[in-house]
Protein backbone atom coordinates (compact mmCIF):
# COMPACT_ATOMS: atom_id res chain seq x y z
CA UNK A 1 0.00 0.00 0.00
CA UNK A 2 1.01 3.37 -0.71
CA UNK A 3 -0.09 4.49 2.57
CA UNK A 4 2.06 2.22 4.58
CA UNK A 5 5.13 3.66 2.73
CA UNK A 6 4.53 7.09 2.95
CA UNK A 7 4.02 6.36 6.94
CA UNK A 8 6.60 5.38 7.40
CA UNK A 9 9.26 8.19 6.09
CA UNK A 10 6.97 10.61 9.10
CA UNK A 11 9.26 10.96 11.82
CA UNK A 12 7.63 11.74 15.35
CA UNK A 13 7.62 15.79 14.40
CA UNK A 14 5.55 14.81 11.59
CA UNK A 15 2.62 13.63 13.86
CA UNK A 16 3.32 16.06 16.39
CA UNK A 17 2.97 18.60 13.80
CA UNK A 18 -0.35 16.58 12.31
CA UNK A 19 -1.28 17.49 15.79
CA UNK A 20 -1.32 20.42 16.28
CA UNK A 21 -2.58 21.04 12.56
CA UNK A 22 -5.76 19.03 13.66
CA UNK A 23 -5.95 21.05 17.25
CA UNK A 24 -5.38 24.62 15.03
CA UNK A 25 -8.03 23.56 12.38
CA UNK A 26 -10.78 22.56 15.26
CA UNK A 27 -10.31 26.63 16.62
CA UNK A 28 -10.65 27.87 12.88
CA UNK A 29 -13.83 25.82 12.37
CA UNK A 30 -15.31 27.16 15.79
CA UNK A 31 -14.59 30.95 15.28
CA UNK A 32 -15.56 31.09 11.78
CA UNK A 33 -19.02 28.88 11.92
CA UNK A 34 -21.21 30.60 14.72
CA UNK A 35 -23.56 27.08 14.24
CA UNK A 36 -20.46 24.90 15.66
CA UNK A 37 -19.17 27.09 17.98
CA UNK A 38 -22.71 27.61 19.44
CA UNK A 39 -23.03 23.51 19.47
CA UNK A 40 -19.13 22.98 21.14
CA UNK A 41 -19.79 25.40 23.74
CA UNK A 42 -23.65 24.20 24.73
CA UNK A 43 -22.18 20.36 24.89
CA UNK A 44 -21.41 18.80 27.87
CA UNK A 45 -17.43 19.28 28.80
CA UNK A 46 -17.53 14.96 29.85
CA UNK A 47 -18.64 14.30 26.28
CA UNK A 48 -15.31 15.37 25.07
CA UNK A 49 -13.68 13.92 27.15
CA UNK A 50 -14.68 10.82 26.90
CA UNK A 51 -14.89 10.71 23.00
CA UNK A 52 -10.47 11.96 23.88
CA UNK A 53 -10.19 8.93 26.39
CA UNK A 54 -12.17 6.73 23.58
CA UNK A 55 -9.65 7.80 20.65
CA UNK A 56 -6.30 7.73 23.21
CA UNK A 57 -7.38 4.14 24.44
CA UNK A 58 -5.75 2.37 21.55
CA UNK A 59 -3.02 4.41 20.89
CA UNK A 60 -1.68 4.36 24.66
CA UNK A 61 -2.22 0.42 25.00
CA UNK A 62 -0.18 -0.36 22.22
CA UNK A 63 2.79 2.02 23.66
CA UNK A 64 2.64 0.83 27.05
CA UNK A 65 1.83 -2.98 25.64
CA UNK A 66 5.17 -4.97 26.11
Amino acid sequence: MVFKKNAKRMDILDLGLTKWASIVFALFAVSVWPAFANWVTKTNWIWFLAIALILGARPLYRFFKK
